[in-house]
């Protein structure tokens, strides 16, 4: 493995048990992270494109995978298409775990932002260099957002649409003190100095499923980081099922569970 860099603190880090094959050496100041749970094709297609628009010339594509059994993360396709890490959760955990395990990877090989994205295709993969410009820029929490001008929302179900505009972006634009336009797409970007900030401490076992996405929306602009929003374009199928590990009862309820617990400071370190 790459050498890693030695961080104060790392010692008392809750990080899942994980496994992490390296398939080049560390290239770029910053990387992408992606975390996925069997999305067979979706993945492949999304590396593909990335690999089009030479995604990989600005960041290295790491992928935080949950546990994959679909044969979609083969070696010699990873390789083909500029993967420069698998890191798979052996641990307990859902997103939440994923993204610890991977940030502390990013981290100890000294990257100096994450740029995170979902795995499903969903996404405008052509938006990333954007978001590693605004770190290379000074800013420390960017979240993407289908509603800038400039972005755009396709096919968004009518429920999740109308979920997202009068509930949760109101109440984090209230809890934050900021006032974003998109709250709930994971297509962010994180700097290294907030990452690590005493302040902030992302490796605690309290981030074990959807948690951490609240959080961040909060937390950042809450103690002065650099936040702002960036267009990018979100597209759903126009008809199958809604690519999304969500479901559409238990999972909303627990959106709205971690939304009130992001609001209320539940997840703010206590020292």
């Amino acid at each position: 493995m790459h050498p890693v860099t030695e961080i104060a603190g790392e010692d008392i880090w809750q990080l899942p048990e994980h496994r992490i094959e390296e398939f080049a050496p560390k290239a770029r100041d910053y990387c992408v992270g992606i975390p996925i749970i069997n999305e067979g094709e979706r993945i492949r297609s999304q590396l593909r494109r990335m690999s089009d628009c030479g995604v990989a010339n600005v960041a290295d594509i790491i992928l935080f995978d949950g546990g994959s059994t679909d044969g979609s993360l083969d070696e010699k396709f990873l390789r083909a298409n500029s993967v420069r890490t698998l890191i798979t959760k052996l641990g307990p955990g859902k997103q939440g775990a994923q993204l610890r395990m991977g940030f502390a990877y990013a981290l100890r090989q000294g990257y100096r932002g994450v740029v995170t994205i979902d795995g499903n295709g969903k996404d405008s993969v052509d938006s990333i260099g954007s978001f590693v410009k605004a770190l290379e820029q000074g800013m420390d929490y960017v979240q993407g957002s289908r509603y800038l001008p400039g972005g755009a929302a396709v096919n968004t179900p009518f429920l999740r649409h109308w979920a997202v505009k009068l509930i949760h972006i109101p109440i984090l634009n209230f809890a934050s003190g900021f006032r974003y336009t998109d709250t709930t797409n994971a297509f962010r970007a994180y700097s290294r100095r907030l990452l690590l900030d005493r302040r902030v401490q992302p490796f605690r076992d309290v981030f074990m499923t959807y948690e951490m996405l609240a959080y961040f929306s909060v937390r950042a602009p809450r103690l002065g980081f650099k936040t702002m929003e960036l267009p990018v374009r979100r597209s759903y199928p126009a008809s199958g099922k809604t690519p999304t590990k969500i479901s559409s009862f238990r999972g909303n309820f627990l959106l709205l569970k971690i939304l009130w617990g992001a609001v209320t400071g539940a997840y703010n370190p206590h020292a």
